[in-house]
């Protein structure tokens, strides 16, 4: 999905199976200017990934405002930092859809609501992410 972050249009992915929420560091680089300045210090961690293993190297607060039909929905999570991750866009894991009540739904037609409100529902359109060839 895509989403407003510092009044411009960034990707959003919402994954049920990553815990805590992510951005890359080169994702940062190349649209996010004097990124750095706005890191909170957290102890630097490894994490394993199918394609290995990747290193944090901080945490970054940002306002995800989502437009909907009846009013837009902001979030604020905190994204960790990491090194070497091939994610272009903003990743929310399982950490902030609990704390926002963001629940996918995998019935006939694919949807997320966020909230108690079932007004504040989002069609999802089915995408792709190719990397490396094996």
């Amino acid at each position: 999905m895509t989403v407003c972050i510092d009044n411009s249009q960034h990707t959003f992915i919402i994954d049920s199976c990553e815990h805590f929420s992510i951005v890359s560091r080169e994702y940062l680089e190349n649209h996010f200017p004097n990124w750095e300045k706005k890191l909170f210090p957290t102890k630097k961690k490894s994490f394993k990934s199918v394609s290995g293993k990747m290193k944090s190297i901080s945490t970054i607060l940002k306002e995800i405002i989502i437009h909907h039909r009846k009013d837009n929905i902001r979030l604020n999570p905190e994204f960790l930092v990491l090194e070497d991750s091939q994610i272009q866009g903003f990743l929310l894991g399982v950490d902030y859809q609990r704390m926002y009540g963001i629940d996918i739904q995998n019935s006939k037609n694919r949807h997320i609501t966020i909230g108690t409100n079932k007004e504040f529902s989002f069609h999802l359109i089915y995408t792709i992410f190719l990397t490396k060839t094996l």
